[in-house]
């Protein structure tokens, strides 16, 4: 597994100017590696591996002594370029206010994500750390040893007698450089044969406590970038205008007094939708209120959510069209049972509410290459969707990708939605000007997708000792992967994974456990959301299992560890969760406690909620302590970040949020209508980290499932009511 040093654009000329677009004026050299099959090997220049971006590696040294790290995921807020430039830099032994960190694109060779494999590039299920792990510190590595190498040769000296240390190489008899004197003279070092990385005990960025990310400073400042901001010679604004029902299709539009608008310079129509062109934001805003447009509804989604919950709960009783999961025999134990216990759980469409809309930018240069800007979550489908529209090899087309301001999921989708948009708009315009679609909020929450609408229907049977000894769980909802590129390899005999995860993996000893699903067909387009899976499997198992143990007269928390035996992760985070939050012991006056455990990625977490319910009936959740273990902490701070951002996410879910139809129209379109986590509704959140040397886990998405289960047990201990429908609001619990 070795690094490949990448010179210029053309791989093999003069050392200077790599990635020219990017430091016109700086030289230097790029480490990288050729991957196939999802592992990384020694090989020929990477250009070989994937013509369609010469310009690839790892890491970038320049002679300014900036180290930019080329990374594999894009960053939306949850801190993966400061995860991969931790990795570069502890190898390296980089100073930190050195590096920085660029998005790359356009070679899946060198940036598919292993965690998936290795054949597409793409940001999702937390895998960012588990798939740079390896590679980043290596590469990180390579590169010293090259520095090293560079300046044994330049000093006269044993390459052992030199010392790295904070961007500085230097040597006992006073010689020492930066990186950047070094950078030149490195680019011409052969590449290491034996490539060593630190022990555990070496770190000291890794694991590091009170590292600061690397990109607060241009965020608190304002400068940092976003696609949003971006502003480009002669570009214009374009909104869209969506079906104002799921399935409607374009009949007609007129656009006569859009036209005659000031600003406005043209309508057209793309294959999802009319889209009102501006030249800048505001005047297509106004002009999109004067075009005239004609749907044909006669496909369109017109249900509404009451008829939608009716139907979903008339399939929960009768038998589930597919089986996630069949553990002995589940009907004969639950008639042999002492006591049979039965619920059923609801949970609402949700919408990802990010903070930044969705947007992209498109620019046709006039050698006929594309140029595209945005948060691409799954950048190497991005560019083929792209290629296609503009009818040009993906090899034409340069993906920039954009920090963002959040996604929660929302930006990796299959059918590539805000890209076809930019890219149909400016072929449309005839490629005479770039191209920004802007969503507006209401955009966002109205023609957007949603985390499906789910019900559970639940049977439990316990013996005369109250041991769980059947357990069956019925799951109804929508296929988030049907009709999608990615049906084919994750949904299995008519189960998608996605609907059951969480549910079909319990770690609980139960001997007899049937997880049934009923995939249903509605016209809502529905997407993964923060957790996904997890996000209604966490909290109808978990309630549930709360329900299971009052019957059986044991301690929730007692009543799991007992089913935990074989689990020591599941079973340690739970202890300690517990431990910290003073289960056992009496809660300050007025408050009531619940916990919950969720294992989602390949993390595990468990939440005591502790909170109070006033006179009305309203809750408020003041305290929540949280326990994970994600394997090697790579940034503690960043986890601690990760866990309180999805705690705060989730209870917002939990509290207030829902996306509900009135005949196929959503009646949500902003933050006052989809509501989420208010500020003064924040808990105090205290994050214990599981101490592990196994391979790093996520931790963007596995805060948030066991905050819902954790919540409605302890307003049960405060109420005595058991909530098995969200969001709270629907019963004036908040």
């Amino acid at each position: 597994m070795l690094a490949r040093l990448l010179r210029n654009t053309a791989i093999q000329s003069s050392r200077r100017g790599f990635l020219i677009g990017a430091i016109a004026s700086a030289s230097g050299f790029v480490v990288g590696y050729h991957l196939t099959g999802g592992q990384a090997r020694a090989a020929g220049p990477v250009a070989e591996a994937a013509p369609a971006n010469p310009f690839a590696g790892y890491v970038r040294i320049g002679t300014d002594n900036r180290v930019t790290v080329l990374s594999a995921h894009f960053e939306m807020g949850q801190g993966s370029y400061n995860g991969i430039a931790t990795l570069v830099a502890e190898e390296l032994d980089a100073a930190w206010d050195q590096m920085n960190v660029e998005g790359a694109a356009g070679n899946p060779a060198l940036y598919g994500n292993l965690a998936w494999g290795g054949a597409i590039q793409g940001t999702g299920g937390s895998t960012a750390m588990a798939s740079s792990f390896d590679r980043y510190r290596q590469a990180g590595a390579a590169a010293r040893a090259m520095l090293v190498a560079a300046a044994a040769e330049e000093w006269g000296v044993s390459a052992d007698e030199i010392s790295v240390t904070e961007g500085i190489v230097s040597h006992a008899s006073g010689a020492s450089a930066t990186f950047g004197e070094l950078a030149e003279l490195a680019a011409g070092q052969p590449l290491p044969d034996n490539l060593q990385l630190k022990a555990r005990g070496e770190w000291r960025l890794i694991g590091n406590e009170t590292l600061p990310r690397y990109d607060s400073r241009p965020k608190v400042e304002g400068r940092q970038d976003y696609t949003i901001d971006i502003k480009l010679p002669g570009m214009l604004t374009a909104v869209m205008i969506h079906p104002p029902r799921f399935g409607a299709t374009l009949v007609s539009f007129d656009a006569a007094e859009a036209l005659a608008m000031p600003g406005v310079v043209d309508v057209v129509e793309t294959p999802r939708g009319v889209a009102v062109v501006g030249e800048h934001y505001w005047a297509a805003l106004q002009g999109r209120d004067r075009v005239v447009t004609e749907w044909d509804e006669s496909g369109a989604e017109t249900r509404s959510t009451p008829e939608l919950l009716e139907e979903y709960r008339a399939l929960a009783v009768e038998p589930g069209q597919a089986v996630a999961r069949d553990d002995g025999n589940v009907e004969e134990a639950l008639a042999a049972a002492e006591t049979v216990l039965e619920s059923t759980f609801e949970v609402p469409y949700l919408a990802h509410a990010a903070l930044e809309p969705l947007n992209a930018v498109v620019r046709r240069n006039e050698d006929g290459t594309l140029e595209v800007w945005g948060g691409h979550q799954l950048p190497d489908l991005y560019q083929a969707v792209a290629a296609g529209i503009a009818e040009v090899t993906p090899d034409k087309v340069r993906m920039h990708v954009m920090k963002t301001g959040g996604s929660f999921g929302r930006r990796a989708v299959a059918d590539a939605d805000v890209i076809v948009e930019a890219v149909s708009v400016a072929k449309a315009l005839d490629w005479r000007a770039p191209v920004q679609v802007q969503w507006s909020r209401e955009d966002d929450t109205r023609a957007g997708r949603f985390r499906p609408m789910y019900v559970h229907r639940l049977r439990a049977g316990l013996d005369a000792d109250g041991n769980l000894v059947a357990w069956h769980n019925h799951i109804v909802g929508q296929s988030i992967l049907r009709g999608t590129p990615f049906e084919g390899f994750m949904v299995t005999n008519g189960v998608d994974l996605t609907s059951v995860e969480g549910a079909n993996n319990l770690p609980y000893a139960i001997p007899n456990m049937r997880v049934d699903l009923t995939t249903t067909d509605v016209g809502v387009p529905v997407l993964w959301w923060r957790a996904v899976g997890s996000t209604h499997t966490a909290f109808a198992v978990e309630a549930f299992l709360d329900e299971v143990a009052e019957a059986a007269g044991q301690d929730p928390v007692e009543y799991r560890l007992g089913m935990l035996e074989g689990h020591p992760r599941h079973a340690a985070v739970l202890r300690l969760a517990a431990e910290k939050a003073g289960w056992g012991e009496a809660p300050p006056e007025g408050r009531f406690r619940g916990i919950a455990l969720a294992e989602s990625f390949n993390s595990y977490v468990a939440q005591v909620a502790e909170v109070s319910v006033d006179e009305a009936g309203r809750t408020r959740v003041h305290r929540v302590v949280c326990a994970v273990d994600c394997g090697t902490p790579i940034n503690p701070d960043q986890i601690r970040a990760q866990m309180e951002g999805g705690i705060g996410f989730g209870l917002g879910a939990i509290l207030r949020s829902e996306i509900t139809l009135t005949d196929g129209y959503v009646d949500q379109d902003n933050f006052h209508t989809y509501e989420v986590l208010r500020i003064e509704e924040m808990p105090q959140v205290e994050v214990h980290i599981v101490p592990s040397e196994e391979p790093p886990t996520g931790v963007g998405e596995p805060g948030v499932p066991p905050i819902g289960p954790a919540v409605v047990n302890a307003v049960y201990s405060a109420t005595r009511t058991r909530y098995r429908s969200l969001p709270l609001t629907r019963h004036g619990a908040v």
